[in-house]
């Protein structure tokens, strides 16, 4: 009898934000395939979850996704988790549940934490219709994706490293222009969590002068 993938979320921020059934679904899994084991076993730590570990991360997944869709048709529960937050979500997972689903391998995403949510709500902008655009191009294709999303009129969820937040700041400004409102979420769910609200030109000056440490979420408001 086949077994089953789960996918669990993690805590982006605060340890407590673990569900009762993720720390359940965990302690029962046969093996928990970890982003990076080091950071996923502070958390079994906290939580006394004994399982088994094994590194599966987007350096690695497509050599080890077929192995492990194997060892789930074989009979094992294999719970998949990212540093912090959903898999799959700008994290490693999608490959591995799009493999399983395919070969009619039951498939169970639990609801848990994520940081574009709280990003958005918190943001004081339009939450009934949004869409999250995550990480930007790099390089090649940014420009282009930037005039294309100067014209969605829903809201825009962004993730950003601190070290070019400023920089990705000011192109959103340059392309949607500098009075669109937007808000900058910073280490949600952590001590120092910090919601900055202005017009897209005001709060990269603020972090210009100020410079962001942490995960970063950008949300933005959309064309009127």
């Amino acid at each position: 009898m086949p077994g089953m993938l789960y996918i669990v979320p993690t805590p982006v921020g605060n340890l407590e934000d673990m569900t009762l059934r993720a720390i359940r679904v965990l302690k029962e899994a046969d093996l928990i395939l970890a982003e990076d084991t080091r950071t996923t076993s502070v958390l079994l730590k906290h939580y006394d979850i004994q399982g088994r570990l094994q590194s599966h991360h987007k350096f690695n997944e497509h050599q080890t996704v077929e192995l492990v869709k194997e060892r789930i048709q074989a009979g094992l529960t294999v719970a998949l988790v990212s540093d912090a937050g959903t898999p799959g979500i700008s994290d490693p997972g999608f490959l591995l549940a799009r493999t399983c689903a395919e070969a009619g391998i039951p498939v169970q995403t639990l609801p848990g934490a994520t940081a574009c949510i709280p990003a958005v709500v918190s943001s004081g902008l339009p939450c009934d219709r949004f869409c999250f655009e995550g990480f930007l191009p790099q390089k090649k294709g940014r420009q282009t994706r930037l005039r294309q999303l100067a014209e969605e009129t829903r809201t825009m969820i962004f993730y950003e490293s601190p070290y070019r937040l400023v920089k990705t700041l000011q192109q959103l400004a340059e392309f949607f222009g500098p009075d669109r409102p937007c808000s900058v979420a910073r280490e949600i769910s952590k001590i120092h969590e910090e919601h900055r609200r202005g017009s897209l030109a005001e709060v990269a000056a603020w972090y210009a002068e100020h410079e962001p440490k942490g995960e970063i979420v950008i949300v933005v408001a959309g064309a009127p």
